[in-house]
């Protein structure tokens, strides 16, 4: 497995940026790429551009860029969000930077897979185009999931509790991968890995 970090000059191997990375995508070198948003609803729409009707959006994001054009490519699309809450799970985003589905006529090889928030972890069924479910982090329950989601998602009679890493892989996540990661996201290493970043 090779991962790619986008910016990286030690660990990316595209020589020419976001060029490169859609390349790739058309060609389908690419298995699984992360992907969040401002907005996501219970259909894996994703809104990057901003709150409110456009183009009067009372908040602004960056923007698209590329994320519908990977959506659409991209086999195994992983959302995420460091915030669960009503305001990012909604039932309907305000814009649609990228559908989570398209019709059959459509042609798509990529799309939603999964999805991962500090309280739990999703999947998407792609036919009936609604997230069930996986799994419910530790310290946390099913009501403070479906509390703070607000979209419709399907429950299964029982629910696991994530799976935590082992030692082995926690100590390489905090060791070596937090060290990668700095190069290019140095307060998010900072905020999530002080001690190896003072060591460092």
């Amino acid at each position: 497995m090779q991962v790619n970090v986008l910016g990286s000059r030690a660990n990316n191997l595209m020589t020419n940026g976001g060029v490169e990375l859609f390349d790739w995508a058309a060609q389908g070198r690419l298995d699984a790429f992360f992907l969040g948003g401002g907005q996501i609803d219970g259909q894996a729409n994703i809104n990057l551009v901003g709150i409110g009707d456009y183009p009067q959006a009372k908040i602004r994001w960056p923007g698209s860029f590329g994320s519908a054009y990977l959506y659409y490519l991209v086999p195994r699309v992983i959302l995420f969000r460091e915030e669960h809450t009503r305001r990012v799970f909604v039932e309907k985003v305000d814009f649609i930077s990228t559908p989570g589905t398209s019709d059959p006529e459509v042609y798509r090889t990529g799309g939603p897979y999964a999805m991962v928030s500090p309280i739990c972890q999703m999947g998407f069924d792609k036919d009936r185009r609604k997230f069930h479910l996986v799994s419910v982090h530790p310290g946390h329950t099913v009501e403070e999931v479906l509390d703070n989601t607000g979209f419709e998602i399907d429950v299964p009679e029982h629910v696991p509790e994530t799976i935590l890493p082992d030692r082995a892989t926690l100590d390489i996540i905090r060791q070596q991968i937090s060290l990668e990661i700095a190069e290019c996201y140095p307060r998010f290493a900072a905020k999530v890995f002080p001690e190896a970043m003072n060591a460092a």
